[in-house]
């Protein structure tokens, strides 16, 4: 990966790191600037897993497209919008 300024790299890092199943909201990867991660995404050629980055309400910037990579990943979700609140209760309770 070469090209990419320091902040750059590290948005890309995170998003990478996302593990399959869940999802991060733009302001949990950069919160002081959810919106360059949006263009970061935007422009960017890196394979990533971009589906797994959502607005901070659960919806998608990418829509059906998006829902249908979160849902196969087991993603839970709320009609067209990730279930956040269910997704981070299952991801704070401990495993048995």
């Amino acid at each position: 990966m070469t090209g990419f300024d320091d902040r750059t790299r590290q948005i890309l890092d995170r998003i990478r790191a996302i593990p399959r199943g869940t999802v991060e909201t733009y302001g949990d990867i950069e919160p002081t600037a959810p919106r360059l991660v949006g263009r970061v995404l935007a422009t960017t050629t890196e394979d990533v897993p971009w589906h797994r980055v959502v607005r901070a309400d659960g919806s998608l910037a990418k829509g059906s497209r998006q829902a249908e990579k979160l849902r196969r990943e087991g993603v839970p979700m709320r009609g067209e919008r990730v279930d956040l609140a269910r997704l981070r209760k299952a991801a704070a309770s401990p495993n048995p």
